[in-house]
Formats: structure tokens, sequence, C-alpha cells
């Protein structure tokens, strides 16, 4: 990644995250600058109720040509927020980091590391891989593993862990995949690998070093059933209905119809 020519686009999610976005954005800056690559930061806050969107559109203003803020009038969900912020990147890959620095960003070498030997589209971090440093909670070091055997039993994805906050993609994949991907919440990530893989494209796992900021989680009893029904909902999407495959099927007879309209 050091000698890496084209351009990267780092996406920040954002919620509530007043105490620890500034320290977030700087240490993004400071990892990037060491790496040397060009590079661009867009920071989306998802309605946040606190003064996160003015603490980071403050320091924005310091890197103007590289950092990008936006908000979201209220609580979306991340997968609309990123889906928004990918409007405004113009890399030639794409990062996702979370704004609360569980996961510090300079463990996105390894991800490109593994792209390039792998010869991969994805790469994602993930709590399950053997060689990864995690220091979570019992009860969601068991949730998520229950949810991978949940995905596992559904898609028999090439992946143990579909939720880090941590993922490298090729932009041209992404776009590709989210003209299909539907979920606003939590099963955002699981829907775009879902489909990614429905594609074609190659998808890698990285080891992760991730240490817990916050003393509980985010992800309440509400949040869990959110998760399962989306996830539900998307193999009912992917295997029952086959809803993916015609979204393509109709682009395709609408862009030949298109182009017929154009030679008349």
């Amino acid at each position: 990644m050091r000698n890496l020519k084209e351009k990267v686009s780092i996406i920040m999610p954002a919620y509530n995250e007043a105490g620890r976005i500034i320290r977030s954005i700087e240490e993004t800056i400071s990892t990037f600058k060491e790496f040397g690559c060009l590079w661009e930061l867009i920071v989306i806050d998802d309605g946040s109720t606190d003064n996160t969107f003015e603490l980071a559109l403050r320091l924005s203003l310091q890197y103007p040509k590289d950092i990008i803020v936006k908000k979201n009038p209220y609580n979306l969900g991340k997968g609309r927020a990123i889906k928004k912020a990918f409007h405004y990147a113009s890399g030639d890959y794409v990062v996702f980091l979370d704004a609360d620095l569980d996961l510090h960003p300079n463990q996105i070498q390894t991800l490109f590391d593994i792209m390039r030997l792998d010869n991969a589209d994805i790469v994602i971090g993930s709590k399950l891989h053997p060689n990864s440093i995690v220091n979570y909670p019992f009860l969601r070091r068991v949730m998520s593993y229950g949810y991978y055997l949940l995905v596992k039993l559904l898609f028999n994805l090439p992946c143990h862990d579909t939720q880090t906050g941590l993922k490298l993609f090729k932009a041209c994949v992404l776009r590709d995949v989210f003209k299909r991907v539907l979920v606003k919440k939590f099963a955002f990530d699981l829907e775009v690998l879902v489909n990614a893989h429905h594609l074609g494209y190659c998808i890698a796992e990285a080891p992760i070093a991730l240490a817990t900021q916050r003393r509980y989680g985010r992800i309440g009893a509400n949040s869990i059933l959110t998760i399962i029904l989306d996830t539900l909902a998307i193999f009912y999407r992917m295997h029952i209905l086959n809803y993916y495959d015609r979204i393509d099927y109709y682009r395709r007879k609408n862009s030949k119809q298109e182009f017929r309209r154009m030679r008349r």
C-alpha cells in the first residue's frame, strides 16, 4: 500500500461519537500520511444527537481537499449512511472504517497485502480469524459465533465474520453491488457480501486487533431481532424470490429498450 498509485476513499460512519470522532479522524489522517498514498476521508454523521458533526466539520476545515463531512437529518442506519457517503467517493479502493477506534486504521495495510496476495476483490476484517487479537465481552463473542453459524447455514459464504467494521473493496465492486442492496441497518454488511459472492467476486479475510472502547455495546435485544429478521429477508430475496437476479434482468432489459429508443 505504501507504493500504491491509486486513490483510497475511507468511509467513516459515525453516530453520537463526539467523545471519539476527533481522535478517530486524526489517527486516520496520520496513518494515511505515513502510507504516502492518495486518499480522502468521508465522514458521514448518521443523525447524531450530540455534536459529532460539528466537531468533525471543524476539523475538516484544516484539510479541505482531503476530508468530506456530511450529515443525515436523522438516524437512517449504518447501511444507508455508507451508501450516501459512497456518492462522494472518488477512490479506486474504498475502506469502511468505524468511528469508535475499536479497530485502528493502521490495520488497513494488512487488508491491502491480503488483497494483493489472494488477488481478492474484497478483504474483510474478521474477529474469528485464528490470528486475530480481540478484546471484547464474552456475550458479544457468543453472539458473533452464533451469527456466523446462522450465516454459514443460510448462505455458505467463504468468510466467518461479516459484521466487523473494517473492510476493503475495489470501488468497482461497490458500484456493482450497491444497486442491489436494500438493508439500511445492521445486516447491510451481510447483504453486500452475499451479493458480491453471488456475482462471483473474491472475498478474503484478514486478522484484526480489536480493543473495545465502550464498556457496553450498542446492540440490544431489539437490534438483535432486527438483524435476524433482515438476515432471513436477505435469504428470502436471494433464494426464494430470486429478487437480486431479477434486478439485473430488468436493468438489462431497460438498458436495451433505452438503446433502441436512442437509435430511432
